[in-house]
């Protein structure tokens, strides 16, 4: 038993000496009072749950903002470079020879598009632009 449940007891103790000596009549006041201190200590239990837990929630987010593209690794930053080359070659094929010269162009234009948009993902400020300040620093 914790120091927390050992207050609790002796507060329901303390309740039940004050119904014997008070009699009935200040019984479901005295009940009253015992129940809004547990209520309490429930509500602070719950509350210290719900702040640790948004603490770790906000500590992981924050552990994922500072490493932008934490989860890629080696293989999947080049095997989708690989994979979309492989298969630049069926639909350059395809392209150019349904649709000669613009077929090619739709096909290479689709497959650089997928590239582009796999990049932007792994890199998130890959194509900002650096601000006036950022330059103003580096001049100094």
């Amino acid at each position: 038993m914790d120091g927390r449940d050992t207050d609790l007891k002796k507060e329901l103790d303390a309740t039940l000496h004050a119904r014997r000596e008070l009699g009935e009549e200040y019984e479901s006041a005295l009940v009253e009072s015992f129940l809004e201190k547990v209520d309490e200590r429930i509500d602070g239990a719950v509350e210290r749950r719900v702040r640790r837990q948004l603490a770790e929630q906000q500590m992981a987010a924050a552990r994922d903002t500072r490493t932008p593209g934490g989860t890629d690794s080696w293989g999947e930053r080049y095997g989708f470079g690989i994979v979309s080359l492989v298969l630049a070659i069926p639909l350059s094929a395809i392209g150019g020879g349904v649709a000669d010269l613009s077929g090619l162009l739709i096909a290479w234009t689709g497959i650089v598009g997928v590239n582009v948009v796999q990049a932007v993902r792994m890199n998130p400020g890959l194509f900002r632009r650096r601000g006036r300040d950022e330059e103003d620093t580096w001049r100094d």
